[in-house]
């Protein structure tokens, strides 16, 4: 489940977030937005006017399977079905959303209307046009969305898709700053991640620290925190944030960096998408690009349960000998069959120094009698100029719909997720000093595998990173838990497509799989009772989701939010980040 197997290239050769309303909203009633059919519902000609305020860019939202509502196989339900598995298309629908639910969370629902926006001022005109009217608001660029925060029934939508300009920077000095120039680049809103890859690093050789997922929104990302393959080396995109355009809920177009705006600016890096504003623009700092990327990879099954608990131990200590550093990223499984199964991407090693680091334990596992080697185990490192340059990179899917980018393509572990129907998720954040004893880490990681599979995502923790990238992750919004942990854990399963009007899910399997993901998680949370959760990847019933997405850091966002709502950045009852859920207590 959301593993990215980028390493084929080697052998041949990322929301809007889940911050459900406003900080502190749970200490206020339930508010209800006027809806359609309510008397308060705009008149025809106010939505007339709104869509000439934005240029004639307001569109009516229909469901995702709308054409095929009739029962008849036309044009456009026939295009439907053939791109269903296409990320980028499905961002490229209104009414497109990239999982196709949650069991017991959500369920795709359109809004009524939208507004394609295409500048700031648009994006402007639209909150404006939901406070004064008192509807419900929801932000989307591309609907990567795990917990449903891009769609909401009955809503205005702000679509920033069409807002994907990317500039580049040789020398940049945030607006009012008296700083030394850097190179940066700057994106809109509707940019996604393949976008900067292309611009950065294919063409101009250099390095964004960005998501994993190419078609992961740049914006919603960096506003999670947002991490990549290679985060142990260049820490996290908000690390990376040197400015921000934001609409506010009063309707007023800000800059925010280190000097102007500040606080809003440091809520903006990692403080959760949607929950500040609609940011339209951003700029992030880039990096000298190492000259090779490359990888690990292989299975190892153990011929026993104890076998098993030795190969996991085995490994651990491995891991923090040999790999706990800033080259080394990516992930490794813990599965009920007893393989361990090997999927991770290192940055400025040679084809011969990734050898040497793996080569011990390589060898243990081949000549291990209680072990076996499916396949080969396996290093390669290839020029970094190329990874994400989808026309020689047979790991990569490219997008083929007539007119679409030529440098568009998604990584081919990823393909299983696309319109995949949640049945359950969580992550965890574990930390470094779980290392220190291998053997008792190891009985848990496998008392946990007998319920569901465990992913360890060795770059969504920054314990072994730089000493400076851990400090600029600390000086963000995001948990601090995640400069101590080693890894993130995540436990989760899903099903096929199950998009309203295309078929339903398997309600019964569900719930069979949600209750193995729920007993999995507690067998970790025996040796981490109250670890921290990434807000982009996390449960969304989680009871306690203030301290595990944000920490100590959400005293501080929760007194930034009052101090925004006093001088009117906020003075809008539309919530930014309408949806219905669990915790969403300010858009009903």
């Amino acid at each position: 489940m959301l593993r990215r197997n980028v390493l084929k290239v080697l052998g041949a050769a990322a929301a809007m977030l889940p911050l459900q309303g406003f900080l502190g909203a749970m200490r206020r009633p339930l508010t209800r937005r006027v809806r359609p059919g309510d008397a308060g519902w705009p008149a025809r000609a106010a939505w007339e006017r709104l869509r000439q305020a934005v240029g004639g860019n307001l569109i009516e939202v229909e469901p995702l399977f709308a054409p095929c509502a009739d029962g008849t196989d036309g044009a456009a339900c026939t295009e439907l079905r053939r791109n269903l598995r296409n990320p980028f298309f499905l961002g490229d629908q209104p009414g497109g959303t990239q999982v196709s639910g949650w069991y017991r969370a959500w369920t795709p629902a359109p809004s009524v209307y939208a507004v394609k926006a295409r500048t700031a001022d648009d994006v402007a005109a639209a909150v404006n046009f939901a406070r004064t009217h008192d509807l419900r608001l929801v932000v989307k660029g591309t609907g990567h969305s795990y917990l449903g925060t891009s769609c909401a029934p009955d809503s205005l939508l702000i679509w920033t898709r069409a807002m994907n300009h990317v500039e580049l920077h040789d020398g940049f000095v945030p607006q009012g700053c008296h700083a030394a120039p850097v190179p940066a680049v700057s994106a809109g809103a509707g940019c996604v991640w393949i976008d900067l890859y292309h611009a950065v690093t294919t063409e101009a050789g250099r390095y964004v620290q960005g998501g994993g997922c190419t078609d992961v929104g740049v914006a919603g990302l960096v506003q999670s925190g947002g991490f990549g393959s290679f985060s142990k080396g260049f820490g996290t995109a908000a690390s990376s944030l040197l400015e921000a355009e934001i609409v506010t809920a009063d309707g007023r177009v800000r800059v925010c960096n280190a000097q102007s705006n500040s606080d809003l600016f440091w809520a903006l890096k990692g403080g959760g998408g949607g929950s500040w504003g609609v940011v339209t623009r951003i700029t992030l700092r880039t990096h000298d690009l190492p000259e090779r990327f490359g990888g690990a990879w292989g299975v190892i099954r153990a011929k026993s349960d104890d076998a098993y608990k030795a190969l996991i131990a085995h490994f651990l200590a491995f891991y923090r000998d040999n790999l706990l550093n800033p080259h080394w990223g990516e992930q490794f499984h813990i599965s009920r069959d007893n393989r361990l199964e090997l999927s991770l991407v290192c940055q400025g090693l040679t084809d011969e120094e990734a050898k040497v680091a793996w080569q011990p334990f390589f060898d243990w596992a081949a000549h291990h009698p209680d072990m076996t080697v499916e396949g080969q185990l396996r290093t390669r490192t290839i020029a970094a100029r190329g990874w994400w340059n989808v026309a020689d990179n047979p790991s990569m899917i490219r997008d083929e719909r007539p007119g679409a980018p030529a440098h568009h393509g998604w990584w081919e572990g990823d393909q299983a997720q696309v319109g995949a129907y949640l049945e359950g998720f969580d992550s965890l954040w574990l930390p470094a000093t779980l290392l220190s004893t291998p053997d008792t880490f190891a009985e848990v990681l496998f008392r946990a595998s007998r319920f569901k599979q465990v992913q360890l995502h060795c770059n969504k923790g920054l314990a072994g990173a730089p000493e400076a990238v851990r400090k600029e992750a600390i000086a963000t919004a995001t948990n601090p838990a995640l400069v101590q942990a080693f890894a993130l854990a995540l436990i989760a399963d899903i099903q096929e497509p199950a998009y309203p009007g295309e078929r339903a899910p398997d309600l019964a399997a569900a719930q069979r799989d949600a209750d193995a993901i729920a007993s999995a998680t507690a067998a970790l949370r025996t040796l981490v009772p109250d670890a921290g959760s990434y807000v982009s990847e996390s449960n969304y019933f989680n009871p306690h989701w203030q301290h595990a997405y944000w920490g100590l850091n959400h005293a501080r966002l929760a007194a930034s939010r009052r101090n925004t709502t006093r001088t009117a950045c906020f003075s809008s009852t539309t919530a930014l980040a309408a949806r219905s859920g669990a915790r969403m207590v300010s858009s009903a």
